[in-house]
C-alpha cells in the first residue's frame, strides 16, 4: 500500500521545465567604489558615517549599550553633573528625547538625578561609578573603529581631512544662521511627518501676511 501511495504521488509531479538561459549578456558587478567616485561630498560623508555607526554599533551590542545611550554617556564623562538642558544642548539632542533617555539610563543604573543645594528646583544628571566605569570600555572601542576606518591613510592625508571637515561645519553653521535672516528655518517633526503624507505643510512665523490672508478668502 504504501508503494502505490508513492507512485500515485509520483504521477502527480510534473517534471521542472529546463532553465532557460537569457540572452541578455549579465553586466559585471560594479564595485561600490566605483559607483561613488564621482557622488556629492554629502553622499560620501553620509557613507562614512553609516558604516562608522554600523561598525561601532556591533561593538556596542557586544555589551549591552544603545547608541543613543553612547551619545550622552561621553557628553558626560567629559563634564559631570549638568542639567537637562546643558545635556541636550552638548549632545546635539531635542529635549523630550534626552528626558527619555536618562529616564532609561537611571533604570540601568549609570546616571542618578539630583537637586543641588544652591538652587533645590534644579535638577542635575551625575554618572554611578557603573556609568563612569563603562568609559574604559567603550573609549577604546571607538578608537579601534576610527582607526579601521582611518587604516592605509597617511597622517598628513587624514589632517587635511580633519581641516576639510571642521571647515565645512563652520560653513554650514554660518548659513545656517545667515538662513534665518532669510525667513528660513528648519522644519518641525510635525511640520516634515505632513510632508511626507503629502498634507500641506504649516507657514513659516513672519512668512507674507498678505498671501496668507488671499489663500483664505
Amino acid at each position: 500500500m504504501q508503494k502505490e501511495g508513492m507512485m500515485a504521488t509520483d504521477k502527480k509531479r510534473e517534471p521542472r521545465p529546463p532553465m532557460l538561459r537569457s540572452s541578455i549578456p549579465l553586466k559585471p558587478m560594479v564595485k561600490w567604489q566605483d559607483s561613488m567616485a564621482g557622488d556629492r561630498i554629502a553622499h560620501l560623508i553620509r557613507g562614512v558615517g553609516r558604516g562608522l555607526l554600523r561598525s561601532f554599533q556591533m561593538r556596542l551590542y557586544e555589551h549591552g549599550v544603545a547608541h543613543g545611550h553612547w551619545t550622552f554617556l561621553r557628553v558626560l564623562w567629559r563634564a559631570d553633573g549638568l542639567t537637562q538642558r546643558q545635556l541636550s544642548e552638548q549632545a546635539g539632542v531635542m529635549e523630550p528625547s534626552t528626558f527619555a533617555a536618562v529616564q532609561a539610563m537611571e533604570k540601568l543604573g549609570y546616571v542618578v538625578r539630583h537637586s543641588v543645594m544652591e538652587n533645590r528646583r534644579q535638577v542635575r544628571i551625575f554618572l554611578t561609578p557603573k556609568g563612569a566605569a563603562l568609559k574604559h570600555v567603550l573609549i577604546p572601542m571607538a578608537e579601534e573603529v576610527n582607526e579601521i576606518a582611518l587604516r592605509g591613510m597617511a597622517a598628513d592625508e587624514v589632517a587635511i581631512a580633519r581641516r576639510v571637515l571642521l571647515g565645512m561645519i563652520e560653513n554650514l553653521a554660518h548659513d545656517e544662521i545667515e538662513s534665518s535672516d532669510r525667513n528660513l528655518r528648519m522644519p518641525s517633526t510635525r511640520d516634515l511627518a505632513q510632508a511626507i503624507s503629502g498634507h500641506a505643510v504649516s507657514e513659516p512665523s513672519g512668512g507674507n501676511k498678505d498671501e496668507t490672508r488671499k489663500k483664505r478668502a
